[in-house]
């Protein structure tokens, strides 16, 4: 399983294209692909502050996501409309959730250059003090 949460900050005035954007991946992401467990956007109580919850059944669906098309064709515009994008992986409680744990994967070269670039920038890597707690 891969699980995050991103931090997002939008500039002023793009709060609704940004909520478009969202409503499309999440859209899209839902109908067009089979390991999404979750996918969800929230507002953030400071201003122009935004979330995403989402998980995947592994890590590798987490990539598959990250270079599908919805979700490239509309990177460039988050991009241009963020001022800060932060992917915080996080990890399920055992008997606390019914997710489980957040674990890294190198991905196959089938996947291509840009999920290896994005495996390289964006690590799912279990933090030691979660493996000291796992069951």
């Amino acid at each position: 399983m891969a699980t995050f949460l991103a931090h997002i900050k939008v500039n002023e005035g793009k709060g609704k294209r940004f909520e478009e954007i969202a409503r499309d991946l999440f859209s899209a992401t839902h109908k067009n692909e089979d390991d999404v467990v979750r996918y969800e956007y929230w507002r953030g109580s400071e201003s122009h502050s935004y979330y995403t919850s989402a998980s995947f059944k592994d890590y590798l669906g987490f990539l598959k996501h990250q270079v599908s098309s919805h979700h490239e064709e509309l990177a460039s515009e988050l991009r241009e409309i963020t001022t800060e994008i932060k992917i915080e992986w996080i990890d399920p409680i055992q008997g606390a959730s019914q997710l489980v744990e957040t674990d890294h994967q190198i991905p196959p070269s089938e996947l291509g250059e840009l999920a290896a670039s994005y495996s390289e920038r964006m690590p799912a890597n279990a933090q030691p003090w979660w493996l000291e707690l796992r069951n």
